[in-house]
């Protein structure tokens, strides 16, 4: 009789044991997929940051080609005036030192 006492102790300690062991065992998964959502959300947040400074990089690169384009005209209009000037003619410097 006393072996079964001892038997059904041992029992219920290894069965304690193994509980322990279950609860660590999903206390380790839960860390584990908390760690793992938590570079999903990590790595999302990031790829709409890249789409955002992509999206901006594209508006920038409009606008300096607009930009450009507009410096063009500006500098053909500038040299136009400069050309129908007569302030800004080329003089012959010999004949003024005459």
């Amino acid at each position: 009789h006393r072996s079964g006492i001892f038997s059904s102790k041992a029992e219920r300690a290894h069965s304690t044991m193994m509980n322990a062991d279950m609860d660590a065992v999903e206390a380790e998964n839960q860390v584990e997929l908390e760690e793992k959502t938590r570079l999903i959300n990590q790595v999302l947040e990031l790829q709409h940051t890249l789409e955002d400074l992509s999206a901006r990089v594209d508006a920038v690169k409009e606008e300096n080609l607009k930009l450009k384009s507009e410096n063009q005209v500006l500098g053909q209009y500038i040299e136009n005036l400069m050309s129908a000037s007569s302030v800004f003619q080329t003089t012959d410097t010999k004949s003024k030192r005459k």
